[in-house]
C-alpha cells in the first residue's frame, strides 16, 4: 500500500469514527506506529485532524461551509492566476454553467472581459449581481437562496440545470484525493455540481494547490468525469501521472 492510499484510508476512519488510535491503525494497515504518527502529524498540519494522546480526532472544521465573503478572501492571488489560465478553454458564443465557488467567480471576471456572446447559467447570486451589466446573457437557476452562501439550491435549481445542455461547466470543490476523488462540504450545492457536470460537453475543475491531497465531507465524483483541472502551481509528478491515467488535462501558469 502506498503512503497516499494509507493516508486516505486513515481519513476515512476519521470520518467514520470521529477519532482514531495509533496502535489500532498500525495493526490495521500493517505498518509501524511511528509511520502512523507521521501520517497523523501531516493530517494535523493540514487541518484535517487534531492529534491527541494515543491518536487523533477529526477536526470539526473539515465539514464546515464558510460564508461566501470569507471564502472570497482565501488564496485570492491563486484564484486570479487560475482565472488567467482558464481563458483558453472558453470561446466566444459558448454556453457556460458555473457554481458558487469564488474561484469560478474570479474566472468569470476574466472571461466576460475577453469573450463575447456568452450564455452563463448559474446558481450564484454574486455572479448574477456582478455581471448583470456585462453584456452577456445570464440565466439564474432560481431556487432557495442561502443567505450565507449566496447560492440558489433545491428542486427548482436542479430542474433549471437539467433544462440546458452547455458547452462548458466550470466549478470548484473543497478537496481532491487520489483515492477519494473530488469532495466538498455543502450537500445541496454538491448535488447541483453533479448535475452541471452531466449537462456539459466540457468539464473544467478549478482548484488551487491547497486543495490537493485532501478529503472533504461529501464525495462529488471521480476524476474520469473531469476534462480539465486548472490550478495555480504545477502539481507533484505523482499527481501528473495520476491525472494522465484519467485523461485529465492540466493547466497552470507557465512559470511553474
Amino acid at each position: 500500500m502506498k503512503a497516499f492510499e494509507r493516508r486516505d484510508l486513515v481519513i476515512n476512519e476519521l470520518y467514520r469514527h470521529k477519532k482514531v488510535h495509533v496502535a489500532d491503525l498500525a495493526q490495521k494497515f500493517g505498518v509501524s506506529e511511528e509511520t502512523i504518527r507521521r501520517d497523523l502529524d501531516r493530517l494535523d498540519k493540514e487541518g484535517i485532524a487534531k492529534k491527541n494522546y494515543g491518536g487523533a480526532i477529526l477536526n470539526a472544521h473539515t465539514n464546515e461551509d464558510p460564508s461566501y465573503s470569507h471564502r472570497h478572501q482565501v488564496n485570492i492571488e491563486a484564484k486570479r492566476m487560475i482565472a488567467a489560465c482558464l481563458l483558453e478553454l472558453i470561446s466566444d458564443g459558448d454556453s457556460v454553467m458555473t457554481d458558487t465557488s469564488t474561484t469560478a467567480f474570479e474566472g468569470l471576471r476574466r472571461i466576460v472581459e475577453d469573450k463575447k456572446n456568452l450564455t452563463i447559467i448559474t446558481n450564484s447570486l454574486a455572479v448574477l449581481s456582478e455581471f448583470q451589466h456585462s453584456g452577456q446573457k445570464l440565466i439564474s437557476t432560481g431556487g432557495i437562496l442561502g443567505p450565507e452562501t449566496s447560492s440558489f439550491v433545491g428542486p427548482t435549481a436542479s430542474q433549471t440545470i437539467l433544462k440546458y445542455n452547455v458547452d462548458v461547466a466550470i466549478f470548484s470543490c473543497k478537496a481532491l484525493s487520489m483515492t477519494g476523488g473530488l469532495s466538498d462540504s455543502n450537500e445541496a450545492e454538491t448535488e447541483l455540481k453533479v448535475l452541471m457536470q452531466q449537462q456539459a460537453n466540457k468539464v473544467v475543475l478549478l482548484a488551487d494547490h491547497s486543495k490537493f491531497d485532501r478529503i472533504a465531507f461529501i464525495r462529488l465524483f471521480s476524476f474520469d468525469k473531469v476534462d480539465y483541472i486548472v490550478t495555480d502551481q504545477r502539481p507533484s509528478e505523482e499527481w501528473i501521472d495520476f491525472l494522465s491515467k484519467y485523461q485529465v488535462s492540466l493547466l497552470y501558469p507557465a512559470l511553474q
